[in-house]
């Protein structure tokens, strides 16, 4: 029998999590529950957890804090769900490393949808035509072992980080628009802004320069390509 996904959601509203947690195990999930942070923390020690529902508002310190940490160590998946549905919520959140934003008007199975999106995508390793290595010299790419290297430091890389990533790192010189890599990496269900987003804390942590980026350049009011020349290969 294969073994259950493990969910850890965050909140302080013990009303709306036990619900939510209910939705969650029908759906097949082993859900754990913490009322803040803290607890969060202690259960993510003792427990191998597969995605992170996260609440913003909460005593102590907030899901963003608590997302910004967590993404210093680890890409477990971290979904956020707020009654919090500003732009700017939602760009920080993601901005912070998280997979995905959700408000709390969602439906509970618009939730569980969107939770099994993204472990999908942090699930899946690079397809037939896919190369376990993609060296590009001071950047290289682990497809099997899902890591990035700088200069032959680990960098660590969300699940969608990741992903979009190795969509244009296996295919230099080509033209992604914004809707092919987000119908690639987001699918059907997500914020189409968060494309740029993701693009933005790549560039952070691959670019010399994030300013005047050598690998992912940007075409303007089309999309982005990948510049980077992989190693060992002919001069063309």
């Amino acid at each position: 029998m294969e073994q259950k996904r493990t969910i850890l959601l965050v909140d302080d509203e013990r009303d709306v999590i036990e619900l939510l947690r209910d939705f969650l195990e029908f759906a097949g999930f082993q859900v754990l529950i913490a009322l803040n942070v803290g607890e969060a923390q202690s259960l993510l020690t003792q427990n191998k957890v597969d995605c992170i529902l996260l609440d913003i508002m909460m005593p102590g310190e907030s899901g963003f804090d608590f997302c910004r940490r967590l993404r210093k160590s680890t890409d477990i998946p971290v979904l956020f769900l707020s009654a919090r549905d500003t732009d700017t919520d939602k760009i920080r959140g993601l901005g912070l490393g998280a997979d995905d934003y959700i408000t709390k008007s969602a439906s509970h199975w618009e939730v569980v949808a969107r939770i099994q999106a993204v472990m999908r995508r942090y699930q899946r390793e690079g397809g037939p035509a896919n190369e376990a290595l993609l060296d590009f010299g001071r950047l290289v790419l682990d497809v099997k072992a899902h890591e990035v290297q700088i200069d032959g430091q680990s960098v660590p890389f969300t699940g969608r980080e990741f992903a979009l990533l190795q969509m244009l790192a296996e295919h230099p010189r080509q033209l992604f628009t914004h809707e092919q890599l987000f119908e690639s990496v987001w699918g059907e269900i997500g914020d189409r802004h968060a494309v740029a987003v993701h693009i933005a804390r790549i560039r952070e942590k691959i670019e010399l320069n994030p300013a005047q980026p050598a690998y992912i350049v940007t075409v303007w009011g089309v999309g982005y390509r990948f510049e980077g020349k992989r190693e060992g290969s002919a001069t063309t």
